[in-house]
């Protein structure tokens, strides 16, 4: 059974580790999404020199577990190549080019959906190819993958449970610490899952809700 007293004094340390994994989740997140933007773009580039390199990078990354790709950030470019990083920025930074990769395929699609209407549009208004894409494309492509960025960062709260594996003190590491302490590792890792499930659930209701706003706001 739960043992409820374990749960409530373990409590303290899974929400320190929870505050940790919503900062990888976040950092690399943000991060996925300026390097996933780009990379979008230049995977509708004409350049077709752009459009190979950034192939390799998504396939690469996608094809490639993140867990192999964390291992990589953080103990193998350090003894191998002598590229010192901290323990939680290897882990970011992998996991970072791990979301960049998916997210440049969802914005890539997000691109192509906006018709080449309003593209011709935009040049009859003399824009140039850069404001064509700043102001009329993405805004709109952004708005049709909005709901596919907000399953990547619930997508990414999950993952960042990989970081356990080098050693991070996240939300599972922390659950991890405790159960080889107390032996108990029903009550803890319930309490890592119930956790996980409050963070996720939470996430899914905000991001409803400003799909709902940014609806609203589109047919307004």
């Amino acid at each position: 059974m739960i043992d409820l007293q374990l749960l409530q004094e373990s409590i303290p340390a899974l929400l320190r580790g929870a505050l940790v994994t919503l900062q990888i989740a976040s950092i690399s997140c943000t991060m996925g999404i300026v390097f996933g933007t780009l990379c979008g773009l230049g995977l509708t580039s004409k350049n077709y020199i752009i459009r190979f390199l950034l192939g390799i990078y998504t396939t690469l990354f996608r094809g490639t577990p993140m867990l192999i790709q964390i291992v990589f950030a953080t103990l193998v470019l350090p003894t191998t190549l002598g590229i010192k990083v901290s323990l939680f920025w290897g882990v970011v930074w992998a996991i970072a080019l791990n979301s960049g990769a998916y997210i440049a395929q969802i914005i890539k699609s997000g691109i192509n959906s906006v018709s080449q209407g309003q593209r011709e549009a935009g040049k009859t208004l003399g824009l140039s190819n850069m404001q064509i894409v700043w102001y009329i494309v993405l805004p709109q492509a952004i708005r049709v993958v909005l709901p596919a960025l907000g399953n990547e960062f619930i997508t990414l709260v999950k993952d960042s449970s990989l970081a356990s594996i080098v050693g991070v003190q996240e939300l599972t590491k922390e659950g991890e610490i405790i159960s080889s302490r107390t032996l108990d590792a029903l009550t803890t890792y319930a309490g890592v899952a119930i956790i996980y499930l409050i963070i996720t659930t939470a996430l899914s209701l905000a991001l409803s809700y400003f799909e709902r706003r940014m609806n609203h706001h589109a047919q307004h």
